[in-house]
């Protein structure tokens, strides 16, 4: 066998993998197939999550392996689930397989995974934002029910999900990282109230969610009464890796936006310094989409750790100045942006154009945890640094100060 042979020859995993991708398009061909329909005869096939167990829409096999699922299928045209359900898909999803019963997986996995059932994730309030730990919304037992009470804000998509991933405080005495617990809310009961938000994009992708004597039964708890903290870490942690974890071919994404709008650009805007830019913002993008590969690589099982945040803060970041660079090539053309009337969008994070993409690229920073979050993460959990002072850790939650 040649060194050619030898480095191209495939593992048993991956030819696992292979094999079952390659039947999965032989006999449902995407551009014959529906799309839910294609979506879950890929679930049923282990191919959905290959890191997810057996039965559950995975082959319990390493997350890298996804690479050569998506590879083939995107390669020729087929759908990609994380499209019409990006929170479900990225999210929770794998917080589902992480902490729900088999009960639980059973009944959602494999609709999220479809699209059916679109799902939204119930964390951020009005009062705790970057202190998620120190969240109102309350959750009373009573029976085998909960009745929950509060508001969220910040929920992508809540005005078309089925299902949402909702944390509340159960106990007000503990502190306020202890007295969380984690439920599978349904978002179409009369008691659940959902409002736009409306972006400076025009479009209302977010949304504010009112709980009202919200009636939830146990079976519906995600791990146990307060665990929630742990769960909410699980889909935080996956919600990073989604937003900024991506591992695109090499020049394509957002720098290819940009590389071109410079061949588009006049010969007036492309003296040396601009030229410059634009070679130095292709540098990081690449040193990004290396980094992602290598955190990927390190990933053993399928949670993600904290370097995560490294992807997810550099991305946001480089997201922002990438269009800024594009706005300036466009020149007075960047200010034609069109109508800002508000529509209740399909999907999220979509851009059509490079000035939805440039007014869009702001909540980068802000999405599945601030910039400065991501920072105290890494340098806490990843570089070993001393922590920020925290009055609070030891204090019972009801007893903490709060305006």
């Amino acid at each position: 066998m040649t060194i050619v042979e030898q480095t191209s020859a495939l593992t048993a995993d991956e030819q696992r993998v292979v094999d079952l991708t390659s039947e999965l398009l032989e006999s449902f061909p995407p551009a014959d197939t529906a799309t839910q329909t294609f979506l879950g005869e890929q679930f049923d096939r282990g191919l959905a999550w290959v890191n997810f167990p057996e039965g559950h829409g995975g082959l319990g096999l390493n997350p890298k392996l996804q690479k050569l699922v998506n590879e083939r299928i995107f390669g020729v045209g087929g759908p990609n689930a994380m499209y019409s359900n990006p929170i479900g898909h990225g999210m929770t999803g794998p917080t589902v397989v992480a902490w729900g019963s088999d009960e639980q997986k059973e009944r959602y996995l494999r609709p999220l995974f479809t699209g059916e059932e679109v799902w939204c994730q119930l964390f951020s309030e009005p009062g705790s934002g970057s202190d998620f730990a120190g969240l109102s919304a309350t959750g009373v037992q009573d029976g085998d029910e909960w009745v929950c009470n509060g508001q969220k804000v910040w929920t992508t998509l809540a005005h078309l999900s089925r299902f949402g991933l909702l944390v509340v405080r159960t106990d007000p005495q503990a502190v306020k990282h202890a007295g969380l617990t984690a439920f599978v809310v349904d978002m179409h009961d009369p008691s659940v109230e959902i409002r736009p938000l409306r972006q400076m994009t025009g479009e209302a992708e977010f949304n504010e969610v009112f709980f009202t004597d919200t009636k939830i039964h146990e079976s519906e708890m995600l791990g146990k009464a307060g665990d929630g903290w742990r769960v909410s870490l699980t889909t935080l942690m996956n919600e990073r890796q989604s937003i900024g974890g991506g591992m695109p071919q090499r020049g394509s994404g957002t720098i290819a936006g940009l590389v071109e709008a410079w061949a588009a650009a006049p010969d007036d805007r492309k003296d040396a310094p601009a030229r410059d830019g634009v070679m130095k913002l292709w540098c990081r993008a690449e040193v990004v989409r290396l980094t992602n590969i290598r955190a990927n690589q390190n990933r053993k099982m399928g949670d993600p750790g904290p370097e995560g945040s490294i992807g997810k803060m550099a991305g946001a970041i480089l997201n922002i100045d990438i269009h800024n660079a594009v706005m300036n090539l466009l020149g007075a053309d960047g200010l034609l942006y069109g109508s800002y009337e508000m529509i209740r969008p399909e999907t999220a994070m979509s851009s059509d154009t490079q000035q939805k993409a440039f007014l869009r690229s702001r909540a980068n920073t802000i999405e599945g945890g601030t910039t400065e979050i991501m920072a105290n993460i890494l340098g806490e959990r990843v570089l070993g640094l001393p922590g920020d002072v925290r009055v609070d850790r030891k204090v019972p939650w009801a007893d903490v100060p709060r305006n």
